[in-house]
C-alpha cells in the first residue's frame, strides 16, 4: 500500500467511525436541500407543541417551567446527532416525570434545592445507564416488558396524572397523597373550588379536546395555551384568585455542579434510575419503531440507546429532568412530513429563540391551562384499544395488564415498576416451565413424523415413544420434562423400550438439565428402558466444559442420533438383532 493510499484510508476510517456513533453526521452528510421546506414547517410544529408540555410536565416532575423547557430543548440536539431514527422527538415524558418525583421526592426531604440537585443527579445515572446498555448491546430490554404489563403500567399512570391534576383545575389546595383519596378530594372540597379557575379550565380544556379532534395539525397546546394568557390579560383573572405560572428566567441555565451525597443515596438513585431507564426506553423505543416502519426503514435498537443516553446526559448537564421518546411530538413531525433528523435540530432552535427572548408572556400563563394540557396529554396515555384487543386476544393478558394497572394505583409509582417486572418474570416463568410437548407418529404417506394429538391419524411405533420437548430444558422445567416423559410411557398403547426424545426445538440446556436426564436415563434403565437423543444441536454445548462434553460425548454416543429417521432404524436393527416381541426387554 502506497502512502497516498494510507493517507486516504486513514481519513476515511475516522469519517467510518464517527458515521457509527453519531449516525446524525452521516445523514447530514447526505441531506438533500429539498428536504429542508418540509423539516422546517414539521421543526416550527414540533417546538409549538413541545414547549407548553415541557412546561407543562415540569409541574409533574416537581420543578420550575424553566426546567421543563431545558428539558423539552437541549435532549433534542443531542438526539439528532447519536440517535437513529429520523422522526422521533425526545422530551419531556408524562410516565418518566411521575417516576422521577416518586423517587428522589422522598430523598431530598422537602428542600427544593437538594431537589434540583437530586433530580439532576438521576438524569445523569439514567443518561450513562442508556449508552452503557448500548456499548454492551443490550437493546433487547426493549422486549422485556411484554405489551399487556406495559399497558397496564401506562394506564395507571395516566390515571395518577389526571387524578393530581383535578387541584389545578378546580384552583383548590391539595392535601391527599395516593390516588383513590386525589379522586374523590373534589368531592371533598366542594366549598374549596374557586369558580373562576374552574371555568377557565374546563373551557380550555374543551376546546383543547375539540382542536385534537377538528385541527389535529395545529399546535393545539400552544393555541389553548395562549387563548389562556389572553384570557388571565383582558379579564383580570390573575387580580380575582387564578393562579399564574410567574416568572420564567430568560437565557442558559448556570453550568451544573455535581452535587456530594451520601453514598446510600447515590445506591437507591441509581436503582431507580435502572428501573427509570428499563420503562422509559420500552416506552420510546416502541414510538420510534413504529414510526420507522411507517417510513419503511429500520432502527439501529443499540443505538438508540446510545441516542437516548445522549439525550439524558445533554438534559441532566443543562439542569433538565430525565426524557424519553415523546409519541405526540413523534406524531406531529411525521404527520408535517419531516425527513431527517435536521427536524429536532429546528425545533430546539426556536424554543430556544423563545427562552432568550420570549419569556414574560409565559410568566401569564395560568395553572389550569396547564392541567388541561397534562390531562389531555395523561388521557392519551390510556389504550382504550389495547384493552379491548387484550378482551378479545387473550383475557389471561388482559388480567395482567388490569393488576399492573391497580398495583400502580395502590401500591405507587415505582412498587409498579417493580410490579410490572415481577408479571412480565412470573409471565416468562410459566409460559417456560410447562410449555407444549407431542407424542410423534407417522402419517402413511406423509414424510417425516407428526403431533399426534393434532394429526389422529398418525401412528406411533410398537416399543418405540417419540417424544419432543417444545421449549429450552432449564432448571426449572427439567422436573416437568421428566414428569411428561413418565406419562407419555405410561400412556403407550404398547410397552416402551426406547424413548428418543427430539431435542431440535431446545435450544438452551444447563447442569441442573443435564443431571435430571441422566437421572432420568438411569431410572428408565432400570426399567430396561433406552433413553436416546435425537437432532441436539451443538450450541447446547458452548456453556459447559470441553473435556466434560468430549467424556459425556463418548458415554452416550450409542444412542445420540443426528435424525429422528436414524433414531427409528437404530431401535428397528437392535430389536432385529435380539429378536424381540413388542414389549421385550432389550438387552445392555
Amino acid at each position: 500500500m502506497t502512502d497516498q493510499q494510507r493517507q486516504q484510508q486513514q481519513p476515511d476510517s475516522i469519517r467510518g467511525f464517527l458515521f457509527r456513533i453519531a449516525p446524525g453526521l452521516e445523514a447530514f452528510s447526505r441531506y438533500e436541500i429539498a428536504w429542508l421546506r418540509s423539516d422546517m414547517a414539521a421543526g416550527l410544529s414540533v417546538a409549538a407543541v413541545a414547549l407548553p408540555v415541557g412546561i407543562a410536565y415540569s409541574d409533574l416532575a416537581g420543578v420550575p417551567a424553566v426546567i421543563g423547557m431545558y428539558a423539552a430543548i437541549f435532549p433534542l440536539f443531542a438526539y439528532a446527532l447519536f440517535g437513529s431514527s429520523r422522526q422521533l422527538m425526545t422530551g419531556p415524558d408524562a410516565a418518566t416525570c411521575i417516576m422521577v418525583a416518586a423517587s428522589i421526592g422522598p430523598l431530598a426531604g422537602g428542600d427544593p434545592e437538594r431537589y434540583l440537585a437530586l433530580m439532576v443527579v438521576m438524569t445523569l445515572f439514567t443518561g450513562l445507564i442508556y449508552i452503557i446498555g448500548g456499548i454492551a448491546r443490550l437493546g433487547f430490554i426493549a422486549n422485556f416488558l411484554s405489551q399487556p404489563i406495559l399497558t397496564g403500567y401506562l394506564n395507571g399512570i395516566a390515571l395518577i396524572i389526571i387524578a393530581g391534576q383535578l387541584q389545578k383545575l378546580c384552583g383548590y389546595t391539595g392535601e391527599a397523597g395516593d390516588f383513590f383519596p386525589k379522586l374523590i378530594e373534589p368531592l371533598e372540597k366542594l366549598g374549596d373550588i374557586h369558580l373562576a379557575t374552574l371555568m377557565l379550565g374546563l373551557s380550555l380544556l374543551v376546546a383543547l379536546v375539540a382542536l385534537r379532534h377538528l385541527a389535529p395539525r395545529l399546535p393545539s397546546a400552544l393555541i389553548v395555551v395562549i387563548i389562556g394568557i389572553v384570557l388571565v390579560a383582558a379579564l383580570g383573572l390573575e387580580q380575582q384568585g387564578v393562579a399564574v405560572l410567574g416568572t420564567v428566567p430568560a437565557g442558559l441555565p448556570t453550568f451544573f455542579q455535581f452535587p456530594l451525597l451520601e453514598f446510600g443515596q447515590y445506591k437507591f438513585i441509581l436503582r431507580d434510575a435502572a428501573g427509570l431507564a428499563l420503562v422509559s426506553f420500552t416506552s420510546g423505543i416502541l414510538t420510534a419503531k413504529s414510526f420507522a416502519r411507517r417510513n419503511h426503514y429500520e432502527l439501529n435498537v443499540n443505538q438508540e440507546l446510545i441516542g437516548f443516553g445522549a439525550c439524558n446526559i445533554a438534559s441532566g448537564l443543562a439542569q433538565g429532568f430525565p426524557v424519553t421518546g415523546a409519541d405526540s411530538r413523534t406524531a406531529v413531525n411525521d404527520a408535517m412530513g419531516g425527513k431527517s433528523q435536521l427536524a429536532g435540530i429546528i425545533a430546539g432552535s426556536a424554543m430556544l429563540v423563545i427562552l432568550f427572548f420570549f419569556t414574560e408572556p409565559l410568566s401569564h400563563v395560568p395553572n389550569t391551562a396547564l392541567a388541561a394540557v397534562i390531562i389531555v396529554s395523561a388521557a392519551g396515555l390510556f389504550d382504550f384499544a389495547a384493552l379491548r384487543k387484550f378482551y378479545t386476544v387473550s383475557r389471561l393478558e388482559l388480567g395482567f395488564s388490569v393488576v399492573t394497572t391497580l398495583g400502580v394505583l395502590i401500591l405507587g409509582v415505582l412498587p409498579g415498576v417493580l410490579l410490572a417486572i415481577i408479571l412480565s418474570l412470573l409471565w416468562l416463568l410459566a409460559l417456560g416451565s410447562r410449555p407444549p410437548d407431542a407424542v410423534l407418529g407417522r402419517i402413511r404417506g406423509v414424510k417425516g413424523f407428526h403431533d399426534c394429538k393434532n394429526h389422529p391419524d398418525a401412528k406411533t411405533i410398537p416399543g418405540l415413544l417419540l417424544y419432543r420437548f417444545n421449549a429450552n430444558l432449564l432448571f426449572f422445567n427439567a422436573d416437568y420434562f421428566m414428569e411428561r416423559v413418565r406419562a407419555a410411557i405410561a400412556a403407550s398403547e404398547t410397552p416402551v423400550e426406547w424413548v428418543v426424545v427430539d431435542a431440535s426445538p431446545v435450544n438452551i440446556v444447563d447442569a441442573t438439565a443435564v443431571l435430571k436426564v441422566d437421572q432420568l436415563r438411569q431410572e428408565l434403565a432400570d426399567r430396561g428402558i433406552v433413553l436416546a437423543i435425537a437432532r441436539h444441536k451443538r450450541v447446547l454445548e458452548r456453556f459447559f466444559e470441553e473435556e466434560w462434553i468430549s467424556a459425556r460425548r463418548e458415554m452416550v454416543k450409542s444412542y445420540d442420533f443426528d435424525t429422528l429417521k436414524a433414531a427409528v432404524q437404530a431401535f428397528n436393527h437392535r430389536r432385529k438383532e435380539q429378536g424381540s416381541a413388542p414389549g421385550a426387554e432389550p438387552k445392555s
